[in-house]
């Protein structure tokens, strides 16, 4: 059953007078519990405290895009990237941790507004005979019909309920920022262990060529046997070489299918779907030119930083939430409804029931409880203050780190390249010396062990070096940038210094 609520304005408004003088009198005594002396100095520093010019300096380069893969000529990688942002069970972690900061953004926001409830009760009861109930009541059955319909108001004077909505819409943007970290985290894997494939089936052409040389000095050594040249010893060694080799290529085989099991988890799929990876046909991709204004841009461009940054803006927000606590609150209330015995007067203006008023509560005495509660707020403040800085501070050393990584690795590249042009030409040379009689088994085998390891060299310096640039690209962001989302701070964030409000009470 509905009702409909019709009160006398003179009865839900109380007198202006009442509530200046009520209020007036609560601030005088407010002065029990106050929140002087609790404050902090702390604050978020700018990019530029940290010198970096020598170690990023501006090259003129550009910021990563959000298809940075495919820069290294292989189809197949933007494909598994694509393909696991859209399965990996990472992504739907991130996705719900911000379906319920939202919910907390929603419940934050329904505080700003007045709330309506109605209910109705029917009870069937014996009353006694022997209190204030009539002789047509006491002694009998009856039932009791009660009908009601409220409202009420927080009025919010000093911003606690304002506040607590931004402090969610601020924790609602570090899971955003979260998010994007976990997709550029997971596109980085994903590139990083795709390569560490690549390394792998390079490697193991390489040992499969080195199967061949010791086959093909095997094969010189006991034609050297036979014509009296070498012995036995030289026999064996040359055919347990053989088998170390092959030893190698299966273990390479081994390793090859792990790595392709890891593919398949980071695709959000089981181990065959790893399976069925084509061999990597990855090219070196584009040259590292660092981009201007790296470390100022920066904090826009890595979700890491932006998501530190709403962290010290939400914990700002709850200094400033905590502080409306020692200020009264006002709540406005009314209900009206109909309350009766019986159902025949049930529906009559005799059975109406009318409520209404202001309430004002303030903490006078709470032993300490408010301002240890402000306390732990400030102490969040920090702490979030320090995770940002470090956060920023780690952010700029990790690109100086990869920067200084790929270029020691084009240099090694170049001596690398050389040395292996030299010890294959060595080892050729040694073979043919020996398959003419003119020098020792050893001196083969050495050239070989020689030429071996230069080419395994080069092989892993190239690998490493696509690692460098694909952590580079993380480093940058990954093409993330916060202008082009909600993520970016505003100018009613108090973001430019985020120091804390030091106002005393």
């Amino acid at each position: 059953m509905e009702t409909t609520m019709i009160v006398h304005p003179s009865v839900l408004r109380p007198k202006r007078s009442v509530l200046l003088i009520a209020s007036a009198a609560l601030l005088t005594l407010g002065g029990c519990v106050n929140f002087a002396g609790i404050k902090s100095d702390h604050h978020i520093e700018a990019p530029s405290k940290y010198e970096a010019s020598e170690s990023l300096p501006a090259e003129g380069g550009k910021w990563p895009s959000l298809d940075w893969s495919e820069q290294f000529g292989d189809p197949q990688l933007p494909r598994l990237i694509d393909e696991a942002l859209k399965g990996n069970p990472d992504i739907d972690e991130a996705r719900a941790r911000i379906d319920k900061a939202a919910s907390y953004v929603g419940n934050a926001n329904s505080k700003l507004y007045p709330t309506v409830n109605a209910s109705y009760s029917w009870t069937r009861e014996l009353n006694t005979e022997n209190t204030v109930y009539p002789p047509s009541i006491g002694g009998a059955w009856n039932s009791e019909n009660t009908v009601m319909e409220g409202a009420s108001w927080d009025l919010d004077l000093w911003g606690k309920n304002h506040e607590r909505l931004r402090q969610a819409t601020s924790d609602e943007k570090v899971a955003q920022a979260e998010m994007e970290e976990v997709r550029i985290t997971l596109a980085a894997s994903v590139a990083s262990t795709y390569n560490e494939l690549a390394r792998l089936y390079r490697l193991r052409d390489i040992a499969a060529q080195e199967l061949r040389n010791r086959e093909e000095i095997g094969r010189i050594t006991n034609g050297r046997v036979v014509a009296g040249l070498d012995t036995n010893v030289e026999k064996q060694t040359a055919t347990g070489d053989i088998a170390t080799t092959r030893t190698t290529v299966s273990n390479l085989d081994g390793r090859i299918t792990v790595v392709r099991y890891q593919l398949g988890a980071l695709l959000g799929a089981g181990p065959d779907r790893g399976l069925a990876i084509a061999v990597p046909t990855l090219g070196t991709g584009d040259a590292v030119v660092l981009p201007d204004s790296l470390p100022a841009d920066l904090v826009s461009r890595r979700p890491d930083i932006v998501a530190a940054f709403w962290q010290v803006d939400a914990a700002t927000h709850g200094i400033k939430e905590a502080k409306a606590e020692f200020y009264p609150d006002v709540n406005l209330s009314a209900a009206v409804g109909l309350d009766a015995f019986g159902w025949g007067r049930f529906l009559t203006a005799s059975s109406r029931q009318i409520s209404a008023g202001p309430a004002i509560h303030l903490p006078i005495f709470d032993a300490g409880a408010l301002r240890s509660q402000l306390k732990g707020r400030y102490a969040d403040f920090d702490y979030d203050v320090a995770y940002y800085n470090k956060t920023l501070i780690n952010a700029l050393s990790d690109v100086a780190s990869q920067v200084t990584l790929i270029r020691s690795t084009d240099k090694q590249l170049v001596d690398a390249q050389q040395a292996f042009d030299a010890q294959s030409q060595a080892y050729r040379l040694a073979v043919v010396r020996y398959g003419s009689g003119l020098t020792q088994q050893l001196q083969v085998l050495n050239a070989d062990d020689n030429r071996l390891a230069a080419e395994e060299a080069v092989a892993n310096l190239t690998m490493d070096r696509r690692n460098s640039q694909v952590a580079l690209i993380k480093a940058l962001g990954g093409g993330f940038e916060s202008a082009s989302t909600d993520l970016a701070a505003s100018a009613s964030a108090p973001g430019a210094s985020h120091a804390a409000d030091k106002t005393s009470h």
